[in-house]
């Protein structure tokens, strides 16, 4: 099923199906923090257009026609900070995270040295997936709402190929 799945760059046409996207995916975690005011959540339309527009490098997963997952990654200096990697909740569990955490690392390549991220700190699957794709946790915060964030990073190594390349 995820062979079927294409990822390309978003355009600003794409921005509703993102925002709708990205409100499905992150109730979820609105609920196992008991927080409805999460950042994806809270995020207009506007805000999702200006990032697709740019400098942000914005990519959306689609099946057939429907979005069905997004990510963005804003490199500041030798770092891409990778954020609201969304996946449609019918299609979460199939590996288009995955995949698409690996588009963003390598629409970044030969850009920065690392890739940094965050999540709940009790977001198990995120924190699963993000392992599995190379990435260790090395601080907690909070985030401005007092929710507790795991704040990971991922060194990619030359020698493998594009960042990404482990096994999802």
């Amino acid at each position: 099923m995820t062979d079927e799945v294409t990822i390309a760059p978003a355009g600003v046409a794409d921005a509703g199906e993102i925002l709708t996207l990205q409100r499905a995916a992150y109730l979820v975690e609105a609920q196992r923090y008991g927080d409805p005011f999460l950042p994806p959540l809270t995020e207009t339309l506007d805000e999702v257009r200006a990032a697709i527009a740019g400098p942000t490098i914005v990519l959306a997963a689609r099946l057939g026609t429907r979005v069905v997952g997004s990510v963005r990654a804003r490199v500041d200096g030798d770092t891409a900070h990778v954020g609201r990697l969304a996946v449609a909740p019918d299609l979460q569990g199939r590996g288009v995270g995955g995949r698409l955490l690996a588009a963003i690392e390598a629409a970044c390549a030969g850009r920065v040295a690392r890739f940094a991220l965050f999540t709940g700190a009790q977001s198990a699957a995120n924190l699963g997936l993000y392992d599995r794709r190379g990435y260790r946790v090395v601080a907690h915060r909070p985030d401005e709402n007092g929710n507790r964030l795991a704040v990971l990073e991922k060194t990619p190594d030359p020698t493998r190929g594009q960042p990404g390349d482990a096994p999802a």
